[in-house]
């Protein structure tokens, strides 16, 4: 048997190497993070929702005629609170953002077969601030099926987190395919250039988009208004900290000098950074 240091100490230097590789390309690929059986559990439950809901592709150029996408997944049900602090996963974006980092959002997204290529895009690029820039956004898709070429497979277009713009959506960018067996976890850095594949296959491409953004920075999808407060309070603390109920450093978004988690029943004992002032 491994012992529990030696155990903690590979998988530090597992984590190291994704952050070494995201720091340099952009991204990393996290193999055979999840359970297959909890993929084909999320396929289940994503089609049941879709079925129920009637929900069809929205047309738009960005978000696809042939695709399918679920949102504000943490209101739909307990299985989907497993994803943002799926501990594969979690510690490459806490070396990314900071431990103190935010679910920004979190959906799901079926290209279908006929889909044409998403315009390639950063995901921070309407943060207005100069590039580059130290990571605001990190975001992560899990392969809920493979991920191929021809199924429409993330592009990818390496180093351009370090680019000093973002892409325009109408020009062509070379990219390449980040290919994927399902279980696996793509992560990277929201200034990174990107987007959806064609899929010229006669399969589905499903994937999990898990969002996350830095504590300061104001959420893609609002947690607070989006998920109802009986429904958080059943989270784990990290999950509630994750939507937003907790203080940032000390200070952001705290309501009349106490934690959002008080709404929720919940005391961490989180002071305010004016009480650690001494006088």
């Amino acid at each position: 048997m491994i012992p529990p240091s030696v155990q903690f100490a590979a998988m530090a230097d597992h984590i190291d190497d994704h952050l070494q590789r995201i720091e340099t390309i952009g991204y990393t690929i996290v193999a055979d993070a999840i359970d297959l059986g909890l993929c084909d559990r999320l396929v289940e439950a994503l089609d049941r929702i879709v079925a129920d809901d009637g929900i069809e592709p929205a047309g738009n150029r960005f978000e696809g005629g042939h695709t399918v996408r679920v949102y504000n997944l943490l209101a739909r049900g307990e299985l989907f609170a497993q994803i943002p602090v799926h501990p594969t996963v979690l510690p490459v974006v806490d070396g990314v953002l900071g431990s103190d980092c935010l679910v920004s959002s979190l959906s799901s997204i079926d290209i279908r077969p006929g889909e044409i290529a998403q315009p390639i895009h950063a995901d921070d690029q309407l943060i207005p601030l100069p590039k580059p820039h130290p990571p605001t956004v990190c975001n992560t898709m899990w392969a809920l099926t493979d991920f191929t070429e021809e199924n429409g497979a993330t592009r990818l277009v390496p180093g351009t987190h370090l680019a000093d713009s973002s892409p325009h959506s109408d020009d062509d960018h070379a990219s390449i395919p980040a290919t994927m067996a399902k279980g696996s976890v793509l992560v990277w850095h929201g200034s990174l250039w990107h987007g959806g594949g064609p899929n010229r296959s006669a399969e589905r491409r499903i994937g999990i988009a898990m969002n996350y953004c830095a504590g300061y920075v104001r959420q893609q999808e609002n947690q607070q208004l989006g998920i109802p407060q009986d429904v958080v309070a059943d989270f784990e603390p990290r999950l509630q900290e994750l939507a937003g109920y907790g203080i940032y450093r000390g200070l952001i978004g705290h309501i009349d000098k106490e934690s959002p988690a008080a709404l929720l029943g919940s005391d961490r004992g989180e002071g305010m950074i004016w009480d650690r002032i001494r006088t």
